[in-house]
């Protein structure tokens, strides 16, 4: 931590220096005004953290160390819609994407030329595991994703896409049955995991485009049971305390990791301080308390996690390394498995 707070530091020293030299530079059009703006596109989870928490403390620390005004612009939706929406022109500083693959995109298309695995955790600023949310008193009987797959069930999911979550909830679901049959035989049992997915996805009523848009969806009343990030479960309980809802934690559930990148082409000289600054500050102490308390994890201190007591405990957690990254889980899983044997069969 002490590394990760002083780079901050020693970047933020320079954004006096470095704006000072770019006074006689062309403004670009966020610029101007007294202060820079930082346009950031997100996956729609990250809303709450950055907006009520995120933005305004690092626009303080900034304005209290060297009088500069630093706004920000958000617009949030599904990580592969907000991806796209780049690619198709839409000017952004800086994007916080669900899924690794979606980071490989916007660099592949010359929109970002930087490695974000140079910065602190290799780009990931939080993670969160994959939950089922159930009517109050679990009517259904839902214990774990293979209840899912249950006669009458109406499963809400978000459209893979559109959706990183969507991707992670596919490879929770799948990866849970290769995880837990490996525990039970010593190898995983690749039938058997398709064939869950297979009747789980049966059950599917719903494909709302994002994540946020099918909690929105299920704290409506519609469906039976919803797949989603835990830290979207615990913020619909305490935004609506008596919503018709509860928390069921699967025994193995995969942990969702978050990459931010910065979008090179769409940063002038005299941004690049600032922006430097804000994406070294999501990984300072108080950016990562910051996410705790909205209830992600913190990619760097499990300590920091532990002041979050909502926060579950998993039996059995694994990560997308568990197939071998995104380079081979989007193409053998979500296109292999889902897309060719599941979805094209429902």
């Amino acid at each position: 931590m002490w590394v990760v707070r002083n780079r901050t530091a020693i970047l933020a020293l320079t954004i006096l220096a470095l704006l000072a030299i770019s006074a006689c530079l062309p403004k670009s059009p966020s610029e101007g005004r007294g202060g820079i703006n930082i346009t950031v596109y997100g996956f729609s989870i990250m809303k709450e953290s950055l907006e009520k928490e995120i933005y305004p403390a690092f626009a303080a620390k900034v304005k209290r160390e060297h009088g500069l005004d630093i706004r920000f612009t958000s617009s949030f939706a599904g990580s592969e819609t907000v991806t796209n929406q780049i690619l198709q022109g839409v000017k952004a500083q800086v994007a916080i994407l669900s899924i690794e693959r979606d980071a490989q995109r916007l660099k592949d298309k010359g929109f970002v030329t930087s490695d974000w695995h140079a910065l602190p955790q290799r780009g990931i600023v939080n993670k969160t595991p994959f939950v089922i949310l159930v009517r109050k008193g679990n009517p259904k009987g839902i214990h774990d994703f293979s209840d899912l797959a249950k006669p009458g069930v109406r499963l809400i999911h978000p459209d893979p896409v559109n959706s990183g979550g969507a991707q992670w909830s596919i490879l929770a679901i799948y990866g849970s049955e290769l995880v837990k049959s490996e525990r039970q035989s010593g190898e995983a049992d690749r039938p058997r995991a398709l064939q869950m997915l297979q009747a789980v996805w049966r059950n599917v009523i719903s494909t709302p485009g994002s994540a946020r848009e099918a909690r929105t969806q299920f704290e409506s009343g519609y469906g039976d049971a919803l797949v989603t990030y835990e830290l979207d479960a615990l913020l619909m309980r305490e935004s609506n305390p008596k919503a018709d809802a509860e928390i069921v934690i699967p025994e193995a559930t995969i942990l969702s990791e978050h990459p931010a990148v910065v979008v090179d082409r769409d940063v002038s000289a005299n941004e690049r301080p600032v922006v430097d600054a804000f994406m070294q500050y999501l990984w300072s102490e108080d950016a990562q308390r910051a996410f705790v308390k909205f209830h992600f994890r913190s990619s760097t201190s499990d300590a920091l996690n532990q002041e979050n007591k909502e926060l579950a405990t998993i039996k059995y957690p694994f990560t997308v390394d568990y197939f071998g990254g995104w380079d081979k889980a989007y193409p053998e899983v979500i296109e292999g498995v889902f897309r060719d044997q599941v979805q094209k069969r429902k």
